[in-house]
């Protein structure tokens, strides 16, 4: 499926590495133009350039997504170099595993109210380009984990949130979705460190999805674009799961 957004302006909140910079060079690669932030200066910088080798509109600046005065800036600077918004994609995450105040903080300050905090700022441009918001969840949201009590339940929390905008918003012209990422494998990410660091983890988690491996950034990226696209011009408020049939076999 070839996606075409010339002439669309598309904001990646945590869009440096990963399945965010692939969501990013996926709608840079269709067209668009791309502003992404990222709290690490060098894997912006390097996400920058690798999406300006497209030809396209590339604005990146470095934001602290649990901060809500830097995400208040953020999300202006972008809209001023790209002339306005017309898909933001809520990408970020704290990563919050441990079951205590720092790992309840990260989930919420990143996962939720980065998220809320965005689509806050972004709103009037998107209901001025009649555009749309993907947040991003994770399976992690449908089945509980001993290991990651606060990233399970922010990630429930954010699938419940998208139906919430989706009804908020309806009327004035902005579709909401979400997309669900299973188990995902890219150099440098979890999956990556867990190969290494928990064997047992990894090769448990390798087993259960059915098609036999990790799934790759640009999977997710896929699923991201066709929402944001006119193909989905009827879809609001749904979740998508993009795990391989990993929750298949909870």
């Amino acid at each position: 499926m070839t996606f075409d957004f010339r002439g669309k302006r598309v904001v990646v909140a945590g869009g440096s590495r990963g399945i965010g910079k692939s969501i990013a060079l996926g709608f840079a690669q269709a067209g668009a133009a791309v502003s992404i932030c990222a709290r690490g200066a060098e894997a912006l910088a390097a996400a920058k350039s690798e999406l300006g080798r497209h030809g396209g509109t590339v604005h990146a600046r470095s934001c602290d997504l649990g901060d809500a005065a830097a995400i208040e800036r953020y999300v202006g600077e972008a809209a001023a170099a790209l002339g306005g918004i017309d898909v933001l994609v809520n990408n970020a995450s704290g990563f919050g595993q441990s079951d205590d105040e720092l790992g309840w903080a990260l989930s919420v300050n990143v996962d939720l109210l980065g998220t809320v905090r965005a689509s806050r700022a972004a709103l009037p441009h998107l209901e001025e380009a009649q555009g749309n918001i993907v947040n991003i969840s994770s399976i992690a949201a449908y089945r509980p984990s001993a290991r990651s009590a606060p990233y399970g339940a922010v990630k429930a929390a954010l699938v419940q949130y998208t139906t919430t905008q989706a009804a908020q918003l309806a009327r004035k012209g902005v579709r909401v979705n979400c997309v669900a990422p299973g188990s995902i494998e890219f150099p440098g990410g979890v999956w990556d460190q867990r190969k290494t660091q928990n064997t047992a983890l990894y090769d448990r988690t390798f087993r259960s999805i059915p098609f036999g491996r990790m799934g790759k950034p640009e999977e997710v990226a896929s699923v991201v674009l066709f929402l944001a696209s006119p193909l989905a011009g009827w879809v609001t408020g749904q979740t998508i799961s993009v795990d391989g049939g990993q929750l298949l076999g909870a």
